[in-house]
């Protein structure tokens, strides 16, 4: 795989393969570029993808606020022209990365937008706390932010701890992603993701549902949503479950809704068969 580094305006970019075809991928809301290694690894001939670490993240944690999704989408298309991504280019984003993508992809043309199991209006019940909704969401990764390790070994085993990743889930992608996350001195190693920018883009999510829909219908290129069957811990239903999905392929007719059957919200980026998956729909114009 070619894989090479970049930095726009203090961003990291990464840039996995060299075909003139040009996929813009963006991360969820704790990870990095490292979450597209595995997809950028398996694109065909003639294809590559950028991805970047956003602002709060991976080695682009040092860029200031404010955060929140609207900034991430100006950073993303900021990237995308830097990188001459022109109107054949595929825009995708996964988890958070995909709410991100809708907001960009409503503002510029691309060839298609993907949004692997993100980018739908998540239900907040009247008077419910975002905060809480946030944390029921995440878990584990909210603490991740909060916690030292004594070595990269011992974050390595936390990852592995992961409901996500039991089963023989585990594998080299998976590794990386986890090491490149790591930031401190030996002994009291942390994640690189700033917990404020975590907070503030969850929030994000949750109180402009509005601003989300209007992006969606926004967006004038042919729009896939790839959905994942089970959840971050694993478990089912998945994050955008079928009776939050219902409404919007009625509403939006050009939406093409798949379930990638074996994957949860993590694995649809790093098991082999659920990455083909999504290289495919990424790759194929008749998709």
């Amino acid at each position: 795989m070619s894989l090479r580094f970049d930095e726009v305006d203090g961003r990291r970019i990464a840039t996995f393969g060299t075909g003139p075809r040009v996929i813009i991928a963006v991360h969820g809301i704790s990870a990095s570029l490292m979450a597209w290694a595995a997809v950028g690894r398996s694109l065909p001939e003639g294809w590559s993808l950028v991805a970047m670490d956003l602002r709060g993240r991976g080695h682009s944690a040092s860029l200031p606020g404010p955060y929140g999704l609207p900034r991430h989408a100006e950073d993303v298309l900021r990237v995308a022209d830097h990188v001459g991504a022109g109107p054949d280019a595929v825009l995708t984003g996964h988890s958070m990365g995909a709410y991100v993508a809708a907001l960009a992809g409503a503002r510029r043309a691309f060839a298609r937008v993907v949004l692997v199991d993100g980018g739908l209006p998540l239900p907040l019940p009247a008077g419910a706390d975002p905060e809480a909704a946030l944390a029921a969401t995440l878990g584990p990764a909210l603490e991740r932010l909060r916690r030292t390790f004594t070595s990269a070994e011992a974050y390595v085993d936390f990852w592995k701890a992961h409901p996500a990743f039991a089963a023989q889930r585990w594998n080299a992608d998976v590794e990386a992603y986890v090491r490149y996350d790591l930031t401190g001195p030996e002994g009291a190693l942390r994640s690189r993701a700033v917990g404020e920018a975590v907070m503030e883009d969850g929030r994000w999510m949750y109180l402009e549902p509005e601003a989300i829909a209007a992006a969606l219908t926004s967006i004038t290129a042919p729009l896939r949503l790839l959905r994942a069957p089970r959840g971050l811990l694993d478990q089912t239903p998945g994050l955008l479950p079928d009776d939050l999905a219902r409404p919007w392929t009625e509403r939006l007719p050009g939406l093409r809704d798949e379930v990638v059957p074996g994957c949860n919200h993590y694995t649809i980026l790093f098991d082999e068969r659920c990455v083909a998956t999504v290289v495919d729909r990424l790759t194929s114009d008749a998709a």
